[in-house]
């Protein structure tokens, strides 16, 4: 596994899915455990780390970089999003990624993408990200349910940065009964040494407006710092204020059951609880979380 410093670091690319699929095949059967990493590229070191717990963790490591049309439910902001495929192929390479998975659109939705199926999310979709973003974690689900078709991976790392995210792909597992075969690895979130969470967006600030960034770092810490049994309605509203100081446009600023996702207006001192904020900087929305107790 990996590779010695006098061997030369090699890294497969596909572009399609039936090519990927025959190579992994020959690999699972040789027994080789495999790792999966997606991505929509614009890599920074929070991706990294999670290629490095895959290798820790199984024997081959595949990521793929797809920007996935079906989860923007904002055209401009699907348009914006960054693109780096030199740079991030790059950062693969050093990282000893052994298989990179770059498909255009039509090879993740050969019939196209207006006919896609969906998915029962039931709570997940109505709260937080499924409440701002209506329609998006049903094109989450689209794209990993094909991503891991076509992979089939042992392992499954994702970054806990997008929290409500990792809960959905959970629930898509779940939906396709594949929890026996896939293990799902939720992986702390990478922060810059100011606090502000690595986020593929954060290079669309300014750099006046990446200084005032940290407030969403600052909020969390706050609303964790301060959090104490009954209402929770005065420190998320502290907390907004912060945000609203800053320069932010708030979508929201949330505590809810660490497991559930179940809003929380007030705490028994007892349960787990995090902190879940949206906001925007400018025309760039950024998210974190923090787990409070």
């Amino acid at each position: 596994m990996g590779s010695n410093i006098n061997k030369p670091v090699s890294m497969i690319i596909f572009h399609t899915a039936g090519q990927l699929s025959s190579y992994l095949r020959v690999l699972q059967k040789k027994g080789l455990s495999t790792g999966f990493v997606p991505t929509m590229g614009a890599l920074h070191q929070g991706h990294i780390s999670l290629i490095e717990q895959s290798k820790a963790t199984t024997e081959i490591t595949i990521s793929s970089i797809f920007v996935n049309p079906t989860q923007f439910n904002n055209k401009a902001d699907f348009e914006k999003y960054p693109s780096t495929l030199p740079k991030d192929t790059e950062l693969l390479l050093k990282a000893e990624c052994d298989v990179l998975f770059v498909p255009p659109v039509n090879e993740i939705y050969p019939e196209g993408t207006d006919e896609q199926p969906s998915y029962d999310l039931g709570f997940l979709e109505t709260v937080l990200e499924g409440y701002y973003r209506p329609g998006h974690f049903q094109g989450v689900c689209q794209v990993m349910d094909r991503l891991l078709g076509i992979v089939q991976p042992d392992h499954l790392f994702m970054g806990l940065k997008d929290y409500q995210q990792c809960m959905v792909v959970r629930r898509l597992i779940e939906l396709k009964h594949w929890q026996e075969k896939i293990h799902f690895h939720g992986c702390p979130t990478l922060r810059e040494p100011d606090g502000l969470a690595m986020s593929s967006r954060n290079m669309r600030l300014t750099v006046e407006q990446r200084k005032k960034a940290v407030a969403i770092f600052e909020a969390l810490t706050w609303l964790k710092e301060n959090l104490t049994p009954g209402s929770l309605h005065h420190i998320k509203e502290q907390a907004k204020a912060h945000l609203h100081e800053n320069g932010f446009r708030v979508d929201y600023v949330e505590i809810a059951d660490a497991v559930t996702l179940e809003l929380k207006e007030e705490w028994n001192g007892a349960q787990q609880l995090s902190a879940l904020i949206a906001a925007f900087m400018g025309d760039v929305r950024l998210i974190d979380n923090m787990v409070l107790n």
